[in-house]
């Protein structure tokens, strides 16, 4: 049976979209572009099969949608620029099958005229019809911020620019079936840089905090009370907190590759973050220095290796590069994560402690990566020899803090 829309790449993007979809009551079906790997429990996934909800492996069925989006992954390529292979692949393979009046959006985060000037080609010349009169074309910054209980795609405004006005009025009444508003931007390139804006400040500012955080351990100030004042302020301040490092799938874009000349301010933030993993090793091996031990030989508990709080996913994590600098020094690393199994690093295991615990009591030095809700910082501040906190998460003296 046709669905109404075809999620294209069932990645971090793909499936909450989907998933929005399903429970907005609209047919869905999904096609992967690659090995992809989401951000969904298998609750959601459960429920979103028993809404409907169907995956698709004959390319044939993407012909047969209303609606087509494309969410197809664009990790950072080796040229440090976005990798843009998934979503020509995602393109090609729509444009095969691509009929009149279907709706085709981008939702994969790149780079502003990729809609126009790489997209539209392709699914131009594969399908032999004309964006803007054969089919509607638009873009539409995906705003995936998983694990958000309060903010869902149902009550998250959806700005999306088409190329024409029909193209943004199709794209809006589709987008309307799943969103409570819907912003309509210029066009797609602004639309595309949206995306590259909201990105870019979480970098940015995260990067001014993790500054602040190096300059206050220097200067012997709690940077955490620093935050926790400052964020009364009732306008021109909003809070970011340091940590030890930035993961996740949002990569920060300074458009080096594009423009004449990138986003200075974005390349310097990029440097200060990519600093972060080996700050906390520095400040581990410190610690263990004024405790009489040295980072050789050290037993040392990482806790919480997913990138965010209470999920699964990895993408990009500090945690993998702490992990490399520690073993670099001769310590002896494991881990303790209630959503990760097995952790590989160097294509090397990576033992796991059952009884977390007992494992920050034997372990020299317990560091706390991510912050999970499980996690009892209370009852581990007092079990563990030494506790490296770059989250500030743990009760004002019970731990050192990053």
């Amino acid at each position: 049976m046709p669905a109404d829309l075809a999620v294209i790449g069932l990645g971090p993007y793909g499936l909450p979209l989907a998933q929005a979809a399903v429970a907005a009551g609209v047919s869905t079906i999904g096609y992967a572009t690659g090995p992809e790997a989401g951000s969904l429990s298998p609750a959601e996934l459960r429920r979103m099969l028993s809404g409907g909800f169907r995956t698709a492996d004959n390319p044939a069925e993407l012909g047969r949608v209303r609606t087509a989006v494309i969410c197809a992954p664009t990790p950072r390529g080796p040229d440090g620029g976005l990798d843009l292979g998934q979503v020509e692949t995602a393109a090609r393979t729509l444009a095969a099958r691509l009929r009149p009046h279907t709706t085709v959006i981008l939702e994969s985060p790149v780079h502003p005229g990729t809609t126009e000037d790489f997209l539209r080609p392709l699914l131009e010349k594969g399908s032999g019809l004309r964006a803007g009169r054969d089919f509607h074309l638009a873009y539409s910054p995906s705003r995936v911020d998983p694990g958000n209980r309060e903010f869902t795609p149902a009550n998250t405004p959806k700005v999306i620019g088409g190329l024409t006005p029909a193209c943004m009025e199709s794209a809006a009444t589709f987008y309307g079936r799943l969103t409570d508003k819907v912003v309509r931007a210029r066009g797609p390139r602004e639309a595309e840089t949206v995306h590259l804006l909201e990105t870019n400040f979480r970098h940015v500012n995260i990067a001014l905090v993790n500054e602040m955080a190096v300059l206050c351990h220097d200067l012997g100030v709690d940077l955490w009370d620093v935050i926790r004042c400052a964020e009364t302020k009732p306008f021109g301040f909003q809070a970011f907190r340091p940590g030890p490092g930035v993961g996740g799938h949002g990569v920060a874009q300074d458009m080096s590759g594009l423009a004449s000349r990138g986003l200075r301010m974005v390349e310097l933030a990029q440097q200060v973050n990519n600093r972060m993993p080996g700050y906390v090793v520095q400040r581990a091996a410190a610690l263990l220095n004024e405790h009489g031990k040295s980072a050789r030989g050290a037993r040392v508990l990482l806790l919480g290796v997913t990138y965010k709080a209470d999920l699964a996913d990895q993408q990009d994590t500090p945690a993998q590069e702490i992990a490399i600098r520690l073993m670099e020094l001769g310590a002896s690393v494991s881990y303790h994560d209630p959503h990760i199994a097995s952790w590989n690093v160097l294509n090397r295991p990576v033992p796991r402690a059952d009884s977390l615990y007992e494992a920050a009591a034997d372990a020299d030095l317990t560091i706390l990566v991510q912050q999970h809700r499980t996690y009892d910082l209370q009852g581990l501040s007092v079990k563990a020899q030494l506790l490296l906190d770059t989250r500030g998460a743990t009760p004002t003296g019970a731990a050192h803090r990053l």
